[in-house]
């Protein structure tokens, strides 16, 4: 009829496939009238305040999966290491000749920690001014304004690779005389409840000849560093950089430390091959069998302390009291990462949450301002109609 059979032509080709019009009937995703859509100023500015707010949601997302996530598990102690090592480093404002330092434990050993530490005599006004140093308890003011924030577990992996050797004592000037001790160093220990305690010399041990006169007594002390484990300078502990003045000649100091074994990691999923007979490598114990920790992976111990301090008679003994107690439960901390895919569903869970919430609200506001249009007509007309005076002529 057309002529286009002449030339092996389908007209059917022009037109829609049966095919494609059953492909069709599954459209979820209808589209609208390009006359049915009307561009306004209110929707314009939603979609803007709505693509901004998508922007910065998952910019946030991104720098949360960057960054990774800190998780915090107490589990019970892999392994039974016997030894526990101590990092001491403390200054007392006393001579070191005067003073006496003992470590007792729970399993009746004492250890003369006097003869296994280095002393250095040392003045007291070399310590006293130190940036930073603070009293245990101190609010953030008197710490210089900065409050206590738990670091990342980077930080303490950089820590740890600092060196691990203690700093030098300061020089005496020419002509000085020295009226402090600093006592520092590492002692083993049997890793059981025990306690150390400095005391002046024939105090609180039976020394024939070696009664020191009370007046010398000052144990005013600043401790630099008090730490358990292997000796990592660079991290913090609640007693380190901390300063304890007195004028009282018998006052007695005591530190109650619960102490509780740390590994801070960034690969927990290495750390988790280990069995749990296995002990690190790290905690000094050779009485057991070990491994060696993975990458990125550092042993330690944290404690919490609790202080108190009280002036005694001369019948007691004054002096430096630290007593620990070692905890069955091992602390892990480590920072860990989701993979690329989970970043990606999350993303597109926030955009498309955002892109809902904000059409249903969108749509509410367009409802409530119709509403509202139609309220201000009807009191526009009602009003109009008592001026031109129709509903009196009604009434008529």
């Amino acid at each position: 009829m057309n002529g286009f059979s002449d030339h092996g032509l389908d007209e059917g080709a022009f037109g829609e496939s049966k095919a494609s019009s059953v492909v069709k009937a599954f459209d979820a995703f209808p589209k609208t009238k390009p006359s049915y859509q009307t561009k306004t100023q209110n929707g314009g500015v939603w979609t803007l305040f709505l693509a901004v707010a998508s922007l910065l949601l998952a910019v946030t997302e991104v720098r949360r999966w960057y960054v990774g996530e800190t998780h915090h598990t107490f589990s019970v102690e892999k392994g039974v290491s016997h030894n526990l090592q101590l990092n001491l480093d403390i200054v007392v404002a006393m001579k070191c000749d005067d003073l006496h330092l003992n470590v007792q434990d729970a399993s009746g050993d004492r250890i003369m920690a006097s003869q296994a530490l280095s002393r250095d005599p040392t003045i007291w006004s070399h310590w006293d001014n130190i940036k930073g140093a603070h009293s245990l308890g101190s609010s953030a003011a008197e710490r210089g304004g900065v409050d206590y924030q738990e670091e990342d577990v980077h930080d303490y992996l950089g820590a740890a690779r600092k060196k691990r050797k203690y700093a030098k004592t300061p020089r005496l000037g020419r002509g000085a005389s020295p009226d402090s001790c600093r006592i520092f160093g590492s002692l083993e220990l049997n890793k059981v409840q025990g306690d150390f305690h400095i005391t002046a010399r024939g105090h609180g041990y039976m020394e024939f000849g070696q009664h020191l006169d009370h007046s010398s007594f000052n144990f005013t002390h600043y401790i630099n560093e008090l730490s358990f484990g292997p000796f990592y300078p660079g991290l913090n502990n609640p007693l380190d950089n901390t300063r304890t003045a007195t004028e009282q000649h018998f006052e007695k100091f005591q530190y109650y430390l619960s102490v509780v074994p740390t590994v801070y990691t960034d690969n927990p999923g290495a750390l988790q091959k280990y069995s749990d007979a296995a002990v690190p490598l790290s905690s000094g114990d050779d009485s057991v069998p070990q491994v060696r920790l993975p990458r990125n992976t550092i042993f330690t111990n944290q404690y919490a302390v609790t202080e108190q301090s009280h002036v005694v008679s001369e019948r007691q003994v004054p002096g430096i009291f630290v007593k620990f107690d070692i905890e069955p439960l091992m602390l892990t901390i480590a920072e860990e990462w989701g993979g690329l895919l989970s970043l990606l569903v999350r993303l597109v869970n926030v955009v498309s949450g955002v892109l809902v919430a904000g059409g249903w609200v969108f749509q509410i506001q367009e409802w409530a301002n119709e509403v509202a249009g139609r309220r201000r007509q009807r009191r526009q007309d009602g009003h109009g109609g008592v001026l031109t005076g129709r509903k009196s002529m009604d009434k008529n």
